[in-house]
């Protein structure tokens, strides 16, 4: 299969198609998965080509598909499981944290739970408080959780056929903001490796570390410090567990500047784990602390004004390297 030009949305149906076409024992789980085809459409019209007893819909009860998923991995299955907002995976943190992470370990390596949970997470669709959130922090802190994100068309479609064939749960978080936007895939093309970060920009004077949907405005904030002479690298992490800090810290080394970019809360959140490791692994060579930048410690207003500035903007991003003496207002 040549590159072909897709939407976000496109290529992860695509991924999960091919997968389910290759190997009989990946199944979809998840509310309205099957007939509507779900929440964002990624799953539409899989259920007439794989029937209901592989594209099964269920009630609506988050702890229930992730618990069927659960037990379904553990039987010899590779589920895929959907929630539809990730602002409901606390719902589930028993069947995710206590079981789904610890089989293994609890088993001595005897049983695993190769099983994919899709979850969609972020802002810009004015859904509210209660489905805007950027809840990737919970996931990352337990240990036993993979943790995809991808930020482009290309991450959609291999990361996710990479997550279908790992070992152990994945928790796969898909920004909202994303689904409709294209760009190509080669599905042939090897992908990179499972958990290594993506160097989108190359820089001398900043390193920009993101990931999801902020990595685009990691890059378009990064444009317009060129024009004011400062060159600043975009480090895509792709995934969070596993972490590629190999690939950050040599260029972090020769920058002597980093800055972490994430739509989930400032306090306690990924930002901050990602700020200290830089600081502690790379302090020797940082000529000013590690910036950063997330979103504020609120809960998201339905209001698109007021959502959209309680998260980091390119606007943002750029204004807080000029704060350390970078740009035009150095």
């Amino acid at each position: 299969m040549a590159t072909i030009e897709t939407t976000y949305r496109d290529a992860l149906r695509l991924a999960l198609t091919e997968a389910m076409r290759e190997d009989d024992s990946v199944i979809l789980i998840g509310e309205e998965v099957g007939v509507y085809g779900g929440a964002y459409g990624v799953t539409k019209a899989m259920i007439e080509e794989f029937g209901a007893h592989r594209v099964i819909d269920t009630p609506i009860s988050e702890p229930a598909i992730v618990g069927a998923a659960v037990g379904a991995a553990m039987t010899g299955l590779r589920p895929v499981a959907e929630l539809m907002y990730v602002d409901f995976v606390g719902m589930t943190m028993d069947q995710l944290a206590n079981q789904a992470a610890k089989i293994r370990y609890m088993f001595g390596g005897q049983i695993g739970v190769p099983m994919v949970l899709r979850t969609q997470g972020g802002t810009g669709r004015s859904a509210g408080a209660q489905h805007s959130q950027s809840l990737e922090g919970y996931v990352m802190h337990t240990p036993g959780l993979r943790l995809a994100m991808p930020a482009t068309v290309a991450d959609a479609y291999h990361l996710l056929r990479q997550a279908m064939r790992q070992p152990d749960p994945v928790v796969f978080i898909e920004h909202k903001g994303l689904y409709t936007m294209k760009g190509e895939v080669d599905p042939d093309a090897p992908p990179a490796e499972w958990g290594r970060a993506a160097v989108l920009r190359e820089g001398a004077d900043l390193v920009i570390v993101s990931y999801s949907r902020q990595v685009h405005y990691a890059l378009a904030a990064a444009e317009r410090l060129a024009s004011e002479g400062v060159e600043a690298a975009v480090v895509d992490l792709r995934t969070l567990n596993p972490l590629d800090f190999d690939t950050i810290r040599p260029m972090v080394e020769a920058a002597g500047r980093a800055m972490v970019v994430s739509e989930g809360v400032m306090t306690s959140g990924v930002a901050a784990e990602l700020a200290a490791r830089i600081t502690e692994e790379c302090f020797d060579f940082l000529e000013d602390p590690v910036l950063r930048v997330a979103g504020e410690d609120i809960p998201i207003s339905v209001s698109p004004l007021l959502e959209t500035n309680s998260v980091p903007t390119p606007d943002l991003i750029v204004d807080t390297v000029r704060k350390i003496g970078l740009g035009a207002a150095a």
